[in-house]
This record gives C-alpha cells, sequence and structure tokens, in this order.
C-alpha cells in the first residue's frame, strides 16, 4: 500500500480503501458531523459506521456538508444484535439508508455472532440474518457482504446455510492483539481482515515501547500503530474527533517499520488488553 487511495480487492472484485475512517464512539452530534467532514476533506474515502453507533445520521450529514460524490467512498454499517432475524435486517436496513441518506451502502457486516438475545439459538439467527444480507447484495443494496467479531465455529456454522461466503472479518486487531490463527483462518476463506481499535481505544498512548518506537521514526504512536497494521495486511480504522489527528492518522506512507520492530509490536501481549468473547459478552 503506497497511499490511502490504494484498495484491498475482495473476493467480489469491489475495491476498499485501505484506511477506513472509524465511528465507534463517536457522538451523533455537530462533533461528529463535523470529524467526517474533516476526515473526507483530509482524503479518506472510506467511512465505518453501525447501526449500534447511533450515528449513521450524522454520516449521511457530513457527506451532504462536504459535497462529497457518493460514487467516490466506501460506506460500511453493520446490523445492531438486536435485529438478528430476516425480517428485521430488511427493515431496519431500510432505516440505516433512510439515516445515512443513501440508495446502498458498500458493505454491510453481521456486527457480532452470538448476541444476548439470541444465545440459545444464535446459529438459526445469523443463518436468518445472512440469509436476508445475501438478498441485499443481489438486489444491489448492498456491493458486499461481511462480518465482525466472528471466530472459526461461528463462521463454520454460517457457511452452512450461506450461499455467498462472507467477504470481510472485522474484529479488534492492535499491538499486542494480533489473532494470528483467526487471521489466518479468514484468509484461507477467502476474506479480507478489517482491524478496529487499531490504537488500543488510546491505551497505546501508556505503552513505553511504542513511544520509543515514536522516536525512532519521528512519527507519532498513532501513526506508527496503523503502519503496523498496514504491514500486517490489515485494514485499520481509526478514529478521531480532532482535525490535526484526522489528517496525521492518514499520513502513514512514507516510511516503514523493519520487521524486527514489527515483530516487537504484535508481541506486546495485553498492552491493550485483550478481545471480547463474542460468545460471553454481555449484549
Amino acid at each position: 500500500m503506497e497511499n490511502q487511495n490504494d484498495v484491498y480487492k475482495l473476493s467480489n472484485g469491489v475495491g476498499v480503501p485501505c484506511i477506513g475512517f472509524g465511528m465507534w464512539q463517536t457522538p451523533d452530534s455537530e462533533t461528529g458531523v463535523n470529524a467526517v467532514v474533516k476526515a473526507i476533506e483530509a482524503g479518506y474515502t472510506h467511512i465505518d459506521t453501525a447501526q449500534a453507533y447511533g450515528n449513521e445520521d450524522c454520516v449521511g450529514k457530513a457527506i451532504l456538508k462536504a459535497g462529497a460524490r457518493r460514487e467516490d467512498l466506501f460506506v460500511t454499517t453493520k446490523i445492531n444484535n438486536w435485529n438478528h432475524s430476516y425480517d428485521l435486517v430488511m427493515s431496519t436496513f431500510k432505516e440505516s439508508l433512510e439515516k445515512l441518506q443513501m440508495d446502498y451502502v458498500d458493505l454491510l457486516l453481521i456486527h457480532w455472532p452470538n448476541p444476548l438475545k439470541f444465545r440459545n439459538h444464535w446459529q438459526q439467527a445469523n443463518a436468518e440474518t445472512w440469509k436476508a444480507m445475501e438478498e441485499l447484495y443481489e438486489t444491489g443494496k448492498v456491493r458486499a457482504i461481511g462480518i465482525s467479531n466472528f471466530r472459526p465455529h461461528h463462521i463454520e456454522e454460517l457457511l452452512k446455510t450461506a450461499k455467498i461466503k462472507p467477504m470481510v472479518n472485522q474484529i479488534r486487531l492492535c499491538p499486542g492483539e494480533t489473532q494470528d490463527e483467526l487471521v489466518e483462518y479468514c484468509r484461507s476463506q477467502g476474506m479480507i481482515i478489517e482491524a478496529y481499535s487499531p490504537l488500543g481505544t488510546g491505551k497505546i498512548f501508556e505503552v513505553p515501547e511504542m513511544e520509543s518506537l515514536a522516536e525512532k521514526y519521528g512519527k507519532s504512536v498513532a501513526q506508527i500503530c496503523i503502519r503496523w497494521s498496514l504491514q500486517k495486511g490489515f485494514l485499520p480504522l481509526p478514529k478521531s474527533v480532532t482535525p490535526e489527528r484526522i489528517l496525521e492518522n492518514l499520513n502513514v506512507f512514507d516510511f516503514e517499520l523493519d520487521e524486527d520492530d514489527v515483530q516487537m509490536i504484535g508481541n506486546l501481549t495485553g498492552c491493550v488488553g485483550l478481545s471480547d468473547d463474542p460468545d460471553t459478552v454481555p449484549f
């Protein structure tokens, strides 16, 4: 990847810009709208939101405010944990389009594989959810479909009934949290890997080893994290509402980490905490 316009190619040939602008924990307010506008002005063309984030509205408003052409953007949203059924996917996806003020989204994901509401029949709930998503894909309302936070046993269950394989798995990947076996499994199934919380939800700024690397390369800790993610072949989704940091997080193509440093970053096990178990999350 040589610049922010480079893409990862999905199994269906759709290109996904190699860095996305993450919307998790961004308020659905003027602050959120302005953050997305600044991101588009900085050069981001990939925006990642979700029904559960509660900020699809501000993404739609920001795109209009920025005057961006829809066809120049790649927009992702995700099915909320409470909406795992055929009918709920269809009705709530329509609401998502209305909030986003769009006719289609580029990528639609199942947000979590085993929500509390469906814990005693998550396999069936995912199968129904996926069936609806396949239909949305086939009718052109969605350009690609995928999953988030799925582990191999969840994927294997989904594949028992799926007509279309997931094209993406979006998982938590950051220094000290590499989920190597899951990444390898997903790649063997033809998925690209998106990395949410690539900065460890801010905890990475307290890790001395990362501060040392930032000094070594003359970059910020955030830039080191994002560059590491790219060199691992992940698609990072950094989040910020600060204009300077929004721009800074894109400026990661003029340096390369030594392979020893890439390895060291991955080996900082647990430095920003480990991922939640999707089979026990209380939501």
